[in-house]
């Protein structure tokens, strides 16, 4: 089974056109990620990797760590690194949220902020323009952005980064767009496994308040790992075959830091019961125990892949305790112990 954490070509081709727009040329970019200007005209997508790997390469170039996503202006490097220095030591989510937002506001370049309001039983995270005074009011982003994706990454790289911080997915009730309802619409239902609504009043991820009051599982050592990949791990896109198999994957996401999901709770989050979601799936010729191995095995090669990572760096980030334990399924899943994979990979990479 080959697992489809792909990007689609159409996300690839934006993110280049915006590069574009500013004056820069992209081939020596594409040349140092090793992507084709055919890959990109003629494949349907590019892998999670890759693409974090030139969307990496792209705010370097451009000194914007907010490139193709919400801020309404320039955030410099070292922005969102210290951003998440500020929250980490937050009591719990909701804190930390605020503490985005502050430091939104002050932060030289964007002229948007996240922000989270609770009401009743839920809670949204949203944007607003910086210095408003009527936080609960949306920013019209429709008007000040021409782009679908460059609304749906953002609000899908928040999802992802807030369930990165608690350690757990961020279960949605919904996800609001103030575009009109698209033609791919499935995608949307992929990546975000809630309620989509279209024509809203403003864009933001709806969830229960519940949430907010939940501790931070991150510190200090895993945020200087988990910056070495960004945005790998805020990247969780499968193929939009409408499968319970990309359904699955979604949920399950990138980051292995943390105790996997059980096949109880993945079954509960789809809606099924478990006897269901595991007949489907093998009518799919697959097994929720063979699509955990194989996000494992994705994950844990995606990151021998990155010569900044240590391999003790590379068993944190895949949830082992113990190194050892790490590098005796690295040579389940390929044959190969970790530091064989990489030279393997780097005498590739020569030839």
């Amino acid at each position: 089974m080959r697992l489809k954490a792909t990007v689609p070509a159409q996300s690839v081709r934006y993110l280049l056109s915006a590069v574009e727009n500013q004056g820069c040329d992209v081939m020596p970019l594409l040349d140092e990620v090793g992507i084709s200007k055919q890959d990109i005209d003629t494949k349907e997508g590019l892998s999670a990797y890759q693409y974090g790997l030139l969307y990496q390469r792209i705010m370097q170039r451009m000194n914007d760590e907010s490139f193709g996503i919400l801020s309404g202006g320039r955030m410099p490097k070292g922005s969102f690194r210290m951003m998440c220095l500020c929250i980490l030591h937050s009591k719990n989510l909701a804190q930390a949220l605020r503490r985005c937002s502050d430091f939104y506001e002050i932060c030289r370049g964007p002229t948007i902020k996240p922000i989270v309001v609770q009401k009743g039983r839920f809670a949204k995270v949203t944007f607003a323009p910086i210095e408003s005074i009527e936080l609960e009011k949306d920013i019209s982003l429709d008007q000040a952005f021409e782009s679908r994706e460059r609304v749906r990454s953002t609000l899908s790289m928040w999802h992802h980064f807030i369930s990165w911080l608690i350690g757990r997915r961020l279960v949605l009730k919904a996800a609001y767009f103030t575009a009109s309802r698209p033609d791919d619409v499935e995608y949307y239902q992929t990546l975000f496994q809630s309620d989509i609504k279209f024509s809203q009043h403003g864009n933001a991820l709806v969830f229960p308040a519940s949430y907010l009051d939940m501790p931070l599982v991150q510190n200090e050592e895993s945020l200087r790992s988990f910056l070495k990949t960004a945005p790998y791990q805020l990247l969780v896109m499968v193929d939009n075959d409408n499968s319970l198999k990309s359904r699955v994957i979604s949920i399950l996401g990138k980051d292995f830091s943390q105790e996997m999901l059980s096949a109880e709770e993945v079954a509960q989050l789809l809606n099924m019961s478990v006897s269901t979601m595991r007949r489907r799936l093998t009518d799919e010729n697959t097994s929720f125990q063979q699509i955990k191995d194989e996000c494992r095995k994705e994950a844990a090669i995606t990151y021998i892949n990155a010569p900044q990572l240590s391999f003790n760096e590379i068993a944190a980030l895949m949830g082992f305790e113990e190194p050892s334990a790490f590098y005796r399924s690295f040579k389940k899943w390929t044959g190969m112990t970790p530091g064989e994979y990489r030279k393997h990979a780097d005498f590739k990479e020569l030839k």
